[in-house]
């Protein structure tokens, strides 16, 4: 019915809710458990139990066979343990999310269901999901997001060689025409994995394969074997544009239709199986909107306060219409360290890319004529529209999305090795 409840099954099991110790009834009785311990925290049996009933019930609606149960509870387990773990590491590199941090994506979530912000928590409601602990889990899923990108992602380097390779790898590849929906079976070995325990993946994933062929359901599989973050959900990677699926599978999907699998295929630390659950043609050139601008920005301070700064603009204006050009008064007058020495110049650029008062005044400007002075969060400016065009960014897009795809891919694999790393790093007691 609604995207949130969608997110929210999906941070649920991403991020479920930490809790202290077990706690007591008024007859003394405990009413949780402690399900694992993992280093100084622990996973509750009452958060195992939640995950499963939200997976058991999501698997029931879209007709899902799951695993047994008990291979279900070691999985959804697992995951809770790997969170935790990922939680604590945050924590100690003093990793935190904000309320404002929160109140933006929470606010972006509520303006793509076409609600207002304060609208959430009735929203929230009637699809039984509470507000409070909503905003919880959230703040963990976008903490474990965070760390992931500080400490794989960011540790990723791409050369030029290697988009320039991408590039034309991806010229007439009937992958860049297309968007793909992808399902996705990934069984993976440590860096140092033994000769025979490749061998046993690379086995397992031929047994796999040959179930698919067999006409077992994809997605039961995926939730049984895959070791990917989405294999509860069956391995669904959900729509991907074709020039934005990661290289490792560029040489696999060309030759792929709508509820192919794909053979068995390698990485250098997993093993894969893809299927294409649907496929669609796209747009193959791109062009956009874009401005060249140039600005002054006087920032309030301990010694210039909010009127001064904007009375100070004023004194810039009278200077322009006395014949003073806009760059010279930049470089002796901008607070914005990023263009002043270039006379106030922000270069070609698409108006969206500033805050939305400075994008709104872009947009209403005549090229060459300098705005009234305005304020944004950064303080207050005058700005002057030197040109606009229809840019074509093919080239550019190009460029991007191959640095994202080869990005992607190598991320992937680092994420698993990453995790496994933290996981064997961590004292862990299971007690189930």
């Amino acid at each position: 019915m609604f995207k949130i409840k969608t997110l929210c099954a999906a941070i649920a099991l991403i991020a479920a809710p930490l809790a202290g110790a077990d706690e007591l009834s008024d007859s003394g009785e405990f009413l949780d458990g402690v399900a694992a311990i993992v280093n100084e925290g622990v996973v509750l049996k009452s958060q195992l139990k939640d995950q499963v009933e939200v997976i058991s019930n999501r698997a029931l609606e879209q007709g899902m066979q799951l695993p047994p149960q008990d291979i279900l509870e070691e999985q959804i387990l697992e995951r809770l343990i790997v969170t935790e773990i990922q939680l604590q590491r945050a924590e100690r590199i003093g990793l935190q999310i904000s309320d404002e941090m929160l109140n933006e994506y929470i606010g972006n979530m509520a303006r793509e269901n076409g609600l207002a912000f304060e609208d959430m928590p009735e929203a929230l409601a009637a699809d039984g999901i509470d507000y409070r602990l909503f905003r919880e889990q959230l703040r963990d899923e976008i903490a474990v997001e965070q760390l992931r990108r500080i400490q794989v992602a960011q540790s990723i380097n791409v050369s030029e060689r290697e988009i320039e390779q991408c590039i034309i790898d991806l010229e007439g590849n009937v992958v860049v025409n297309s968007d793909y929906n992808l399902s996705h079976i990934m069984l993976s070995f440590a860096e140092d994995a033994s000769a025979d325990t490749v061998a046993a993946a690379e086995d397992k994933i031929n047994e796999i394969y040959q179930q698919v062929l067999d006409g077992a359901d994809f997605r039961e599989l995926a939730a049984r074997y895959s070791d990917g973050p989405t294999a509860l959900e069956g391995g669904s990677l959900g729509w991907r544009k074709g020039d934005q699926v990661p290289t490792l599978f560029t040489n696999v999907l060309p030759d792929m239709e709508t509820g192919d699998v794909s053979e068995p295929f390698r990485a250098p630390n997993s093993f894969h199986l893809i299927k294409v659950d649907e496929m669609r043609s796209a747009i193959q050139r791109s062009s956009e909107n874009q401005v060249k601008v140039r600005h002054i920005l006087i920032s309030p301070n301990a010694i210039i306060d909010d009127q001064t700064a904007k009375q100070r603009l004023d004194e810039a204006l009278e200077k322009l219409e006395a014949g003073e050009e806009f760059g010279e008064l930049a470089k002796l007058m901008s607070d914005d360290p990023g263009s002043a020495n270039l006379g106030g110049d922000l270069g070609w650029t698409i108006p969206e890319t500033f805050v939305p008062e400075f994008a709104s005044v872009i947009n209403s400007s005549e090229i060459g004529v300098v705005s009234e002075p305005f304020r944004s969060q950064f303080g207050w400016h005058i700005l002057e529209v030197l040109d606009k065009r229809v840019y074509d960014n093919t080239e550019d897009l190009k460029k991007r999305n191959c640095d994202q795809r080869i990005r992607n891919s190598k991320v992937e694999d680092e994420s698993v090795l990453w995790i496994q790393r933290l996981r064997d790093e961590a004292f862990v007691e299971t007690r189930i």
